[in-house]
């Protein structure tokens, strides 16, 4: 992507000095011409002059008053008769007619020298723009040389434009395939264990239908997400926010998971006792919450604990969740946040994980203007920091 350089300028300036410096400068050559012409012919008519006429003409013409008869006698004689007649066949209107035949062509020649990197960087853009307009993102469009700095701007954000709907092209292929996939399988799942009881390979106990029931929950729990999703790539994700007390959230969501935890014999350490007042969505900061603790129940109960811990940062409140599980590879942090990504496909499916959770955790806490970031520890395990404003409105 190039960028506005010091010999670019601005369009305006750019358009008005090359059409005053055409007119200016066609106007200038003209008169420079035309006074050349009459500055050599009266050079060499008055050196043909015999000595004494020409001084006489000398002091005549610097002062035609002293006798103007014997002044234009003079003229008309040496410079002739047509010299004082103002008829369109004068050689002078002649000699302008040609300075104009001559300036028009090269008005038009330097004209359209001077417009082309103006009609290139247009030609390239509305090219682009056709490719584009097929579905060919992949497109760029080139940077002319001395082309006006808004052009040059237009050019950038046009390739920064399709450079993203490249990428956005990329992801949304993506998405689409691995969403088939997520909804697929346990539909497959579903469909097959149905199909064995129908067939009597399976015998159609509760046992059997709990299965069905689970996978028919995982599907139902993906499609929530799913929604929870879209609404907020359109923009539609409402908050309900209110003054909250993030201390009390936290609380309520580890009680909620408690059950959860001692069956893993897991242990989650959270004592502050001063209330940490923002302005925010209770349901949605609490499911942010819910799914960090239920990542780390699936996919860090090895460690047997977590530490949480909230910080006031004067505008914003920090709530640290960190574990002491495996951690994952540092290449997955870059992308732990996008759409079903997991560090564990299959082990992520077997523990009932969509690959959402995270996605839409990010989701939330931007809305509410804040952020949510992941790094391993040094030590072990892994650590999220959930930023929450402490007013927005």
């Amino acid at each position: 992507m190039q960028t506005t350089s010091a010999k670019n300028i601005s369009l305006w300036p750019w358009i008005s000095v090359r059409i005053l410096a055409l007119g200016i400068g066609t106007v200038v050559l003209i008169a420079f011409c035309m006074w050349l012409r009459f500055a050599v012919w009266t050079v060499l008519v008055v050196d043909s002059m015999p000595e004494s006429v020409q001084q006489e003409f000398n002091e005549l013409r610097a002062n035609p008053q002293l006798n103007r008869e014997r002044y234009h006698e003079i003229v008309d004689q040496y410079f002739g008769t047509e010299f004082s007649y103002p008829s369109i066949q004068n050689a002078d209107w002649i000699l302008l007619f040609i300075l104009v035949a001559i300036a028009i062509p090269i008005i038009v020649i330097v004209g359209i020298g001077s417009a082309k990197p103006l009609a290139i960087q247009f030609t390239d853009i509305a090219t682009a723009a056709r490719q584009v307009a097929q579905g060919n993102f992949s497109i760029r469009t080139a940077i002319a040389n001395n082309a006006p700095q808004e052009l040059i701007g237009l050019a950038n954000d046009f390739n920064a434009m399709t450079q993203k709907l490249a990428r956005y092209e990329r992801e949304l292929r993506q998405s689409n395939m691995a969403m088939a996939h997520e909804l697929r399988t346990p539909l497959t799942a579903s469909m097959g264990r149905l199909q064995g009881m129908i067939d009597g390979v399976f015998p159609a106990d509760n046992i059997q239908l709990g299965l069905v029931m689970n996978q028919l929950k995982n599907l139902n729990r993906l499609i929530d997400d799913l929604r929870l999703l879209s609404m907020v790539n359109a923009g539609q994700l409402s908050l309900e926010k209110q003054r909250i007390d993030l201390v009390s959230i936290v609380k309520e969501r580890i009680a909620w998971i408690k059950p959860q935890a001692d069956a893993a014999s897991f242990n989650i350490h959270f004592h502050v006792d001063q209330p940490a007042m923002c302005v925010a969505d209770p349901v949605r900061v609490g499911q942010v919450v819910s799914i960090l603790l239920e990542n780390t129940l699936r996919y860090a109960s090895e460690g047997k604990k977590m530490d949480i811990a909230i910080c006031n940062k004067n505008t914003a409140w920090e709530i640290h969740f960190r574990d002491y599980g495996q951690g994952v590879d540092e290449q997955f942090l870059a992308v732990m946040f996008s759409p079903f990504s997991r560090a564990d496909e299959s082990r992520a499916r077997h523990l009932g994980g969509t690959g959402l959770g995270l996605t839409i955790a990010k989701a939330i806490c931007d809305a509410h203007g804040g952020s949510i970031r992941a790094f391993n520890n040094p030590e072990a395990g892994m650590s999220f920091v959930v930023t929450i404003p402490v007013a927005r409105n």
